[in-house]
């Protein structure tokens, strides 16, 4: 992590991290009251291929707010009518997104999914030189603060929520998000979590112990 770290100061770029997650009708689990003794019950509507999938990215810098940029996409009912999963012009666009967004140079850091290491995308980020791509270790989401995004959604918004039909649940999902974007303080939690800080110290990015 200090390398990315030592490259976002020496280019003034975002820290950009990075991951996917799928959301279906079926809600996650949380506490919640009921009468004593009657067990509370949430009646769901629909069935698993009704999901949405999310990119999203926690971007920090310091002296700025921190920022979440996302990109979603419907699951198709029948097989066969187009690709559920992102691509990685998929995931390329949501760069090319994020770096018009926040203006800045980025130092991408993601995970060792196969999309990720598409030839294609090393050679997009090989000739752009606004972009540095640095791969997390294997089995690593504790250094990921977007891990952090996708448990205030399960634990919020989705939390023992019956949803009518699939536009219900992306309107849950985009509500959701949309407030953790109004709160950078969440944005930066997420990060806190990690165990990772960021300052102005030429290795800007480290993990606490």
């Amino acid at each position: 992590m200090a390398a990315g770290g030592m490259t976002a100061a020496a280019l003034g770029a975002f820290v950009v991290f990075e991951d996917e997650a799928g959301f279906s009708m079926t809600p996650p689990r949380a506490r919640t009251w009921a009468r004593r003794g009657q067990t509370p019950v949430v009646r769901v509507r629909g069935r698993s291929w009704r999901r949405w999938s999310i990119a999203a990215m926690c971007c920090y810098r310091p002296g700025e707010a921190s920022r979440l940029i996302y990109r979603t996409r419907r699951h198709r009912k029948h097989k066969g009518t187009g690709r559920d999963s992102f691509s990685w012009r998929d995931y390329r666009d949501l760069v090319v997104r994020a770096h018009i967004q926040l203006g800045a140079p980025i130092v991408l850091i993601w995970d060792n999914l196969n999309v990720h290491r598409a030839a294609g995308m090393r050679e997009y980020a090989a000739a752009h030189d606004w972009l540095t791509v640095v791969q997390l270790p294997s089995y690593a989401p504790d250094l990921n603060p977007v891990e952090g995004i996708w448990s205030l959604l399960r634990r919020g918004p989705l939390a023992n929520t019956a949803f009518t039909d699939d536009e219900h649940l992306e309107r849950t999902l985009r509500r959701g998000l949309r407030h953790i974007q109004l709160r950078p303080d969440l944005i930066d939690g997420c990060l806190a979590g990690t165990g990772l800080t960021l300052t102005h110290h030429p290795t800007t990015t480290r993990r606490t112990q």
